[in-house]
């Protein structure tokens, strides 16, 4: 008898088309979803810690969500940035509320990708300058301007399309690309932010571009200072710092709304999406009054469903329940806890090389030696079927394709984790037999 699961995975294979990326050796046609949970059509059941790809960010149905969607839906569904709106105002308010420094003062789009190019395009327009740096291993997306920034040559489909972008060391601890030993060496991966300055570009930038924590790259961290030094270089050449809070913002990191908070500094622009609205297409570019108003006269500008009533209401029910059900302190809290457990795994299982990240955004790192770091893709294969079997979803990243990426809802609880470890302790064991 044919099941549902290959119903679908035949119209899949018939009508899409085929670089979908799908996880699993048998890809997984999700149904449902409460909370931390989700089922497949088959009915079985699954602890999500991968969110949707950290965007899920107050678990699926919150009710807050909801209420604000089914709300609005009865009302109106689009109208564009030709007309002004309530929930499109509104939420800029209460954004504004939350954003580091002066940055109240947004555009807003349907995705990461435009959120990125929002920002590059009016660094060009407030700087005069054209040429922008960002990091290797960073992501920013599919568009051409978006594989231009990404900084891995698996994601930039058809090869780079802008010119103008150039890619400075990343800030890779653990496989230091300067083969160096934090914290001696400095953060002198910071330095070369200006060496590529001053030999690849023409000595003016528009703008300097990269994620507190590397998303795609493998949950790659900075050090605390690294961004601090970065952003003196960046403006004593002429450009702004944009930071791109797609998969770190409404305080996924813990103890801040947004990751690059702890680096004690305000960027001149900001990007987020994502978990924005909890699973609703939408994203914002924060800036300054000052930096927004040098697109007046510049040209005309539209968003078709930028700002758009539905999703703009899902951001503000996903406001409130982040408020009120997962703040970035409880997120710290419940982050320390995963954390450790991910550092016990680490020292039962050699297989682990590096456990990384911030609050619920943690990144574990396979290798086969600890002593090479030789990467280790094909146990993240058997892991990552052993994780679906005990009914657990994570995700994973990284130009070797050896990081796990375990980043649940920010509603998750302790025992939410200590499930997700049990489970783990588990796959871990199956993956280590096969080095």
């Amino acid at each position: 008898m044919t099941t549902k699961t290959a119903e679908i995975l035949e119209k899949q294979r018939d009508h899409l088309w085929p670089n979908h990326l799908l996880y699993y050796t048998e890809p997984l046609p999700l149904d449902r979803g409460d909370g931390l949970y989700v089922w497949d059509v088959e009915g079985k059941q699954y602890l999500d810690f991968f969110a949707g790809i950290l965007t899920t960010s107050v678990g699926h149905n919150n009710p807050r969500v909801n209420k604000r969607i089914h709300e609005q839906v009865d009302k109106l569904l689009h109208t564009s940035t030709l007309y002004p709106s309530e929930n499109h105002v509104e939420l800029g308010e209460k954004l504004a509320e939350i954003t580091p420094g002066d940055l109240d003062t947004f555009y807003f789009g349907t995705s990461g990708t435009d959120a990125d190019e929002t920002a590059v395009i009016i660094a060009k327009v407030h700087t005069g300058y054209q040429e922008v740096v960002a990091l290797r291993h960073g992501y920013s997306g599919k568009s051409p301007m978006g594989m231009a920034l990404t900084g891995q040559a698996s994601w930039r489909v058809g090869g780079p399309q802008v010119i103008g972008i150039h890619h400075a060391l990343t800030p890779y601890c653990y496989r230091c690309p300067l083969k160096m030993t934090y914290p001696e060496c400095g953060v002198a991966c910071a330095a070369d932010v200006e060496d590529v300055i001053r030999t690849s570009t023409s000595g003016r930038i528009a703008a300097f571009l990269a994620e507190p924590i590397q998303g795609v790259g493998g949950f790659i961290t900075p050090p605390a200072e690294y961004f601090a030094i970065v952003a003196e270089i960046v403006h004593r050449y002429g450009g702004l710092l944009i930071i791109d809070e797609v998969q770190t913002g409404f305080g996924r990191t813990g103890d801040y709304w947004f990751a690059i908070e702890r680096s004690g500094i305000v960027p001149d622009v900001m990007t987020m999406a994502k978990g924005i609205a909890n699973g609703l297409p939408l994203s914002a570019t924060a800036t300054t009054p000052e930096i927004a108003g040098s697109m007046i006269g510049a040209g005309l500008t539209i968003s078709t469903f930028g700002g758009n009533p539905v999703s703009t209401a899902a951001a503000l029910g996903t406001l409130e329940a982040l408020h009120e059900e997962a703040p970035p302190a409880r997120t710290a809290a419940v982050g320390a806890h995963l954390r450790a457990g991910l550092e016990r795994l680490a020292e039962k299982y050699p297989l682990i090389g590096d456990v990384r990240g911030r609050g619920l955004m943690q990144g574990v790192e396979l290798v086969l030696d600890r002593e090479t770091k030789e990467p280790a893709p094909k146990q993240v294969a058997v892991l990552f079927e052993a994780t679906r079997a005990l009914g657990l979803l994570i995700g994973k990243g990284g130009l070797y394709g050896n990081c796990l990426r375990i980043a649940p809802p920010l509603t998750a609880t302790k025992d939410h984790v200590d499930e997700a470890l049990e489970k783990l302790d588990v796959a871990f064991a199956q993956a280590q037999e096969t080095v």
